[in-house]
């Protein structure tokens, strides 16, 4: 297909890398990269600033046929009118981007909305006045049972308002998809997409020559969801088992001093666990080939990239059973048990201790290449495009 001829697609997002948080909602880039291998994208994200005093814009390429306009906006530190003031400024950026997305990128064709309920009103009015259709890709978890946190009668409304005018609902798991019907927010066409996973976690890495098993945690350590501590109580009884193990935990967030010190209370010998803080998407895919087995002990989760991360690297799963993770995980690659379960979490490690090796590395592999590179994933979204245009 000629470029001239490519779909224009505008991506909208509540969640995405800024100069804040470079790994917020990089799922969401990772769609829009997907994407970008059949359509021209165009990603307007806007974020509230409390360090600047006027508007900036900032408008780069991710590549050829992918540009990202990012708009921040002055958010007042303390106001009585602070939310409001908040929204209204928000709105503001919403337009003064979307200018400059006419300017640089013509007018879209169709809009792809990410993570509701804001970023759909502009998207909606474009709609109503210019006839433009939107989908909507829904990441959060705020709707399943075990968050219940989806509140408040005009959120509601706007919501259901939003997603029923929408041309194709798109979230990333059938569970989501459940929880979201289950409140109401009701459309004719919903189709499950999944997450993407960079190609070079498909790149084979040999495993460095190690005298201990290596288990492997990745996550942005919220250990309300996460419940990293969990983990650590069982790497404790663990250690007064065996030390042919060490448990690698990968990635920084809100809590990860606390838990770093929750370490060193329990008193893990230090050779049998190792926070290795931050680190580049190509130092995670290293640490995933050189791991025997993933864990994730969450509370709640929808469908997490690392779980597709570790299927890509060929490595068995063991978690808990919660979102959208049985729709990947099965006794094919790994294990799930009940949240907060950490007797069966540490029966489960155990067993995989022992037995991680049986499980067939080349057929996760081909399995998750058919589900997760970047060229599977853009092309459903693109035919999907295709379908309501």
């Amino acid at each position: 297909m000629n470029k001239e001829k490519k779909i224009k697609v505008l991506f909208l997002s509540a969640w995405y890398p800024n100069r804040y948080d470079a790994m917020a909602g990089l799922f969401v880039r990772k769609h829009a990269e997907a994407v970008s291998l059949y359509c021209d994208v165009t990603v307007l994200y806007v974020h509230g600033d409390k360090n600047i005093k006027k508007t900036e814009v900032i408008h780069q390429t991710i590549n050829q046929d992918a540009r990202e306009v990012i708009v921040y906006f002055p958010e007042k530190k303390s106001c009585v009118f602070r939310k409001l003031i908040k929204f209204i400024n928000y709105l503001r950026a919403n337009f003064i981007g979307y200018k400059v997305v006419k300017t640089t990128a013509g007018q879209p064709d169709i809009v792809h909305v990410n993570v509701l309920t804001r970023t759909g009103l502009l998207a909606y009015w474009l709609k109503k006045t210019k006839d433009i259709p939107y989908v909507i890709t829904e990441h959060w978890t705020r709707y399943l049972p075990s968050r219940n946190s989806f509140k408040g009668f005009l959120r509601k409304a706007v919501s259901k308002r939003i997603v029923k005018n929408a041309v194709a609902v798109m979230p990333v798991s059938a569970d989501l998809m459940k929880a979201m019907i289950s409140h109401g927010l009701l459309n004719n066409n919903y189709i499950v997409i999944n997450n993407v996973v960079d190609d070079f976690f498909f790149q084979r890495i040999e495993n460095n020559n190690r005298d201990k098993k290596s288990i492997l945690h990745v996550s942005c350590f919220d250990d309300n969801q996460k419940n990293i501590s969990g983990i650590l109580r069982v790497v404790k009884r663990l250690s007064t088992i065996r030390n042919d193990f060490t448990m690698i935990m990968v990635g920084t967030g809100i809590d990860f001093e606390d838990l770093v010190s929750y370490a060193n209370e329990l008193k893990i010998p230090k050779e049998l666990i190792r926070f290795t803080g931050e680190l580049t998407p190509e130092e995670v895919a290293k640490e995933f080939h050189q791991c025997d087995f993933f864990v994730l002990f969450s509370n709640h989760e929808n469908s997490p990239v690392v779980i597709s991360e570790s299927l890509c690297c060929g490595k068995p799963v063991l978690s808990t059973d919660v979102g959208g993770i049985s729709e990947h995980v099965n006794s094919s690659n790994g294990i799930l048990i009940k949240a907060k379960d950490e007797e069966s979490l540490i029966d489960k490690t155990i067993n995989l201790l022992d037995h991680y090796f049986e499980y067939d590395n080349e057929s996760i592999i081909a399995e998750a290449k058919t589900k997760f590179r970047y060229h599977m994933v853009g092309e459903h979204i693109y035919k999907i495009y295709q379908s309501v245009l």
